[in-house]
């Protein structure tokens, strides 16, 4: 064969060969093609049949929760700011709580899953969060009202990762806070324990002797169940909506000290309160009693004198002038330091606003985690935190001798002395002086 035959084959051989590469791309495309409408389909009638199913994936999260997150920028700042506002905790409190158990419980266990064994190894490598960040995403989602897809762009978690995490991340947060000793919610024992009560109530309210803490009602609303047996116990015909009822009693240093949670919202807070009326008998010294609001059952004669209430409107005062007229003083120190039981459910509600938002109403036990969770992180607050209006006003940190008494006495004076003087308003003004 010549030459010119030669590269003639070739230059064949060479066509055939392109013409079954062409061919073999264009089956490759066709399946591709194929490939991606019947997944669009399958997409497109996941859509149809499912409108309102809107959720999160992780195409659109941030790629690594342990990355460049939000959280993460907020945790490594170690801002005590930042965590107060966003956690409601400071930066030692925060490492306290990891250190007391929940690290070790976080890496320690399996998180329960319905696809898996429940008594298998954890693996906490292959988990989106480390203990820090478990721990965060809890606090987060008990100090807001934010759904769950905010949650997910915060920590670059996918919607069931969300879900899965604030269930194991709150039991065993509750379990930990069960071994730490400031977050106990714990009766006065020993008489100087009441006594030490009263005192710093009587520094201010002089008539109140005896006086340790108020109590008063806390009514969450909740979620409406479709089993009327439910429906009708959690409804409450006064305030004509669905409640969780709870009491608590706040001491004057602003810790919770009597907790009773999720009763039902029809109990009247007499029944509710029950186990508070028999601590009031059998474990509080003669003399000593609890402030309470006039609508609050003062219970039976047994513990008469163990609950004070102000004075109702219109209520008559009988006797002799002297005796109304002090009558009258003790009401309005009654009165003053009532307003504390606000403040403190104030403070319970602000902090935590996953009360705010309706309570589930399907998992009882779930929802009593929940209130002693937040009852307890209150006391945690309290104790380390510090940011509680009951301790500001009644635990006095600054006036410690009479020369400091003194000065903070005068402080007033010395910067507003010119003010009141050409204050043309006060004259106006009766201020009872005791």
């Amino acid at each position: 064969m010549d030459d010119l035959g030669l590269q003639h084959l070739l230059s064949q051989m060479e066509e055939e060969d392109y013409l079954e590469e062409e061919q073999a791309l264009r089956a490759a495309a066709m399946i591709a093609i194929l490939i991606y409408g019947a997944e669009e389909a399958r997409l497109s009638r996941i859509r149809r049949r499912h409108p309102s199913r809107l959720y999160l994936c992780r195409p659109q999260l941030l790629p690594d929760p342990r990355g460049e997150t939000p959280w993460q920028r907020l945790f490594e700042s170690e801002s005590d700011r930042a965590f107060i506002t966003t956690m409601g905790v400071d930066v030692a409190t925060f490492y306290a709580v990891l250190l007391a158990g929940f690290s070790e419980k976080w890496y320690g266990r399996p998180i329960p899953r319905t696809d898996t064994d429940t008594q298998a190894e954890p693996r906490p490598h292959r988990r989106s969060l480390d203990a820090a960040g478990a721990l965060g995403l809890v606090l987060h989602y008990l100090n807001s009202t934010m759904h769950e897809v905010s949650l997910q762009q915060i920590f670059a978690l996918i919607p069931a990762t969300v879900s899965r995490y604030i269930t194991f991340g709150l039991d065993i947060l509750l379990e930990t806070l069960r071994n730490m000793e400031e977050t106990a919610i714990s009766w006065p024992r020993t008489l100087p324990e009441f006594e030490e009560l009263s005192t710093l109530i009587v520094a201010r309210h002089p008539r109140l002797q005896g006086a340790f803490g108020t109590i008063d009602g806390l009514n969450l609303l909740v979620q409406t169940s479709h089993d009327m047996d439910i429906e009708n116990a959690t409804f409450n015909g006064w305030l004509s909506e669905h409640f969780i009822s709870s009491i608590l009693g706040y001491s004057s240093k602003g810790l919770i000290i009597a907790a009773l949670v999720n009763a039902p919202g029809s109990w009247h807070d007499s029944r509710v309160a029950r186990p508070i009326y028999r601590r009031l008998l059998e474990d509080t010294p003669d003399g000593f009693y609890l402030v309470a609001d006039s609508a609050f059952p003062r219970g039976t004669a047994q513990i008469e004198g163990r609950i004070q209430a102000p004075l109702k409107i219109g209520q008559q005062i009988w006797g002799l002038p002297e005796e109304i007229e002090e009558r009258n003083l003790f009401n309005r120190e009654l009165l003053s330091y009532r307003q504390t039981a606000e403040w403190g459910m104030r403070a319970l509600q602000g902090s935590f606003g996953r009360l705010r938002v309706p309570l589930e109403i399907r998992h009882s036990e779930r929802r009593a985690n929940l209130l002693e969770t937040c009852v307890r992180l209150h006391n945690l607050h309290t104790n380390r935190v510090g940011i509680n209006q009951i301790q500001a006003v009644y635990c006095q940190h600054w006036r410690y001798d009479a020369e400091q008494e003194a000065v903070w006495s005068s402080f007033e004076d010395m910067l507003f002395s010119e003010q009141r003087k050409r204050d043309r308003v006060s004259i106006y003004h009766t201020v009872a002086t005791y």
